[in-house]
């Protein structure tokens, strides 16, 4: 029986939340138990997981939910929403810094020193102009990655020793006795956050994102329509 005045929706999520946490005793913690558009059909989010219940908590599901008439995704769009960007937060101390032209646009890039597409973007955005790019070291590829990264971080000059790598293939400088690298491990831990799961991973001052080595135009053409949003 229900409390007098306690409305069914919030006796619905009690129930799934206890009956998930007795079954299901290795399930992450659950952030959040929200109503779908499904009659009976509830979203359980766990950080950026999310998976489907009934109101009971006694069949769950992974999987996309599609709505068919509106042909959309609501999966998709919700995950999109959950690990969406805020650049304004984004931690600068923690990217390398390179200014062209006037710098007056941003973009941030997750990239990898021994990524192939890496590697190509970043050529291909030497040529756009009036950009400030901040990059984020994302060694995700082998310890090699790690330690070119490490390198690149740790150098005199960090942007110069990115671009002689990236562009050039000079080797990155040995890393020194005392360096702090800390950075490199939050980068990991933000790119998870966000579900970047590859690279290069390119965000824009509007928050949208680009997974791949998008061309020189491509790139214009994004950065005009998040100036135009911002």
């Amino acid at each position: 029986m229900l409390a007098a005045g306690w409305p069914a929706a919030q006796a619905d999520e009690a129930v799934i939340r206890k009956n998930l946490a007795e079954r299901l005793p290795n399930l992450p913690k659950i952030d959040e138990v929200t109503r779908t558009p499904v009659a009976g059909l509830w979203e359980v989010r766990a950080g950026t997981e999310i998976f489907y219940s009934d109101e009971q908590g006694q069949y769950v599901f992974t999987g996309e939910l599609l709505d068919t008439a509106k042909r959309v995704n609501l999966t998709r769009e919700r995950i999109e929403k959950l690990t969406a960007f805020d650049v304004a937060k984004l931690p600068l101390k923690d990217a390398i810094t390179i200014r062209q032209g006037t710098g007056a646009r941003k973009v941030f890039v997750f990239a990898d020193p021994n990524c192939g597409y890496c590697k190509r973007f970043e050529r291909d955005l030497m040529a756009v102009k009036n950009v400030t790019v901040h990059v984020y070291l994302f060694p995700i590829l082998g310890p090699d990655s790690t330690a070119k990264s490490r390198g690149i971080w740790c150098a005199r000059e960090p942007a110069k020793a990115w671009r002689d790598w990236m562009i050039s293939g000079t080797q990155p400088p040995a890393v020194p006795a005392q360096c702090d690298t800390a950075a490199l491990e939050r980068n990991l831990e933000l790119g998870r956050r966000h579900r970047v799961q590859g690279t290069p991973a390119v965000v824009f001052e509007d928050g949208s994102r680009a997974p791949g080595a998008i061309g020189t135009a491509e790139v214009e053409k994004r950065l005009v329509a998040a100036a135009a949003k911002n």
